[in-house]
């Protein structure tokens, strides 16, 4: 801990603990971040040089580049790197309030909450020539629904005198394959070709985003990140387990409903707008504690440029490697996913 440093608020009101390491490593990632932005926007179907990427950022690119730009590219970049935000932050909140490595949103069943509700909406609301009888504007808001209820689902289900992080876990795991066997209901008996729609969404993606849909995103993922920020510290004490947490003042029962309240929220954020793009809120937030440590100060914010990288980076060879297809990001995501995931299973098990 001698390497850590404090901040502090003079009213005391925010407080962490950062690591000087860490801005390094936050610079270099967030290098990294800008640098991908800029191959994103420049690649595709149409070639614009990052040179003119630059001056269309600026107001000063020619009207082709500016439509290629800000029209067709500008919304996915942006949708990408803030779902990837809000999932790996929502993960490293959910790994430091169960205190368990392998935690993350697709397993307790948020993700699988916000699946149901839109293979549900594209079933229900199809008529007999597969048109939709609602506006498909509100799928992301059907999503975002679901993951909500299935949260607070999950949390009733295992509250008994408190929260136990592992019955918290294994409540969820119940929840996730139920969600499961709903979707699976839903595809079958909804038409044919909302089923296969709703397999592209299930699989995660950012392909279609909108700039109506990113004014909805950023402002909100924006706000859940920093007030993770300013109840990191709360985290942290989330992790000494529950005896030393109470010792030195920590309400662990009300900051658990906070934590899990907020995990859902930035999942079901991310969700409603890319699908289910998995592993994310698992990868990230290890990757990030390799980086800097376990000190939610740092591990929140390293989380978040870890994360968007990986989704802006999983988007940009999915559309671009296998051109002129587009393969959701979600598959990319999962191919690395899968197997750090059975990685750390093998760790944990040697350990």
């Amino acid at each position: 801990m001698s390497r850590y440093r404090v901040f502090r608020t003079k009213n005391d009101w925010i407080s962490f603990l950062f690591d000087p390491r860490s801005m390094v490593v936050s610079a270099l990632l967030l290098l990294a971040l800008v640098t991908l932005f800029l191959f994103s926007a420049a690649l595709g179907e149409i070639f614009v040089h990052p040179l003119d990427v630059i001056k269309v950022l600026i107001g000063q690119g020619n009207e082709i580049n500016q439509m290629v730009v800000n029209s067709f590219r500008m919304p996915r970049i942006l949708t990408a790197l803030f779902v990837g935000i809000a999932l790996s932050v929502s993960g490293a909140i959910l790994q430091g309030m169960i205190r368990n490595p392998l935690a993350s949103p697709d397993i307790i069943g948020i993700t699988g909450g916000a699946g149901v509700a839109v293979v549900a909406f594209l079933a229900m609301f199809s008529n007999e020539d597969n048109a939709l009888t609602v506006s498909l504007q509100w799928l992301p808001l059907a999503s975002f629904i679901g993951a909500i209820i299935v949260g607070f689902m999950v949390y009733i289900l295992a509250y008994k005198n408190g929260i136990a992080p592992m019955t918290l876990v294994l409540i969820g795991i119940g929840i996730s394959l139920l969600t499961q066997a709903l979707i699976t209901m839903f595809m079958i008996l909804g038409p044919i070709f909302r089923a296969s729609q709703a397999n592209i969404w299930l699989t995660g993606s950012v392909y279609g985003s909108n700039w109506a849909e990113v004014k909805i995103l950023i402002p909100v993922v924006l706000v859940l990140f920093i007030f993770s920020l300013i109840i990191s510290r709360r985290i942290n004490a989330q992790e000494l387990g529950e005896e030393a947490a109470a010792g030195i003042g920590a309400h662990l029962q009300r900051d658990r409903l906070i934590f899990l309240a907020l995990c859902t929220a930035l999942t079901g954020a991310a969700v409603a707008f890319a699908g289910g793009i998995g592993f994310v809120g698992l990868m990230a937030p290890h990757i990030a504690r390799r980086l800097v440590g376990s000190s939610y100060g740092s591990l929140i914010p390293v989380s978040a440029l870890v994360g968007a990288i990986v989704v802006l980076g999983a988007d940009l060879v999915g559309r671009t490697l296998f051109s002129p297809l587009e393969v959701p990001a979600g598959v990319f995501t999962a191919a690395i996913g899968a197997p750090y995931f059975i990685f750390l299973l093998y760790k944990s098990k040697q350990s």
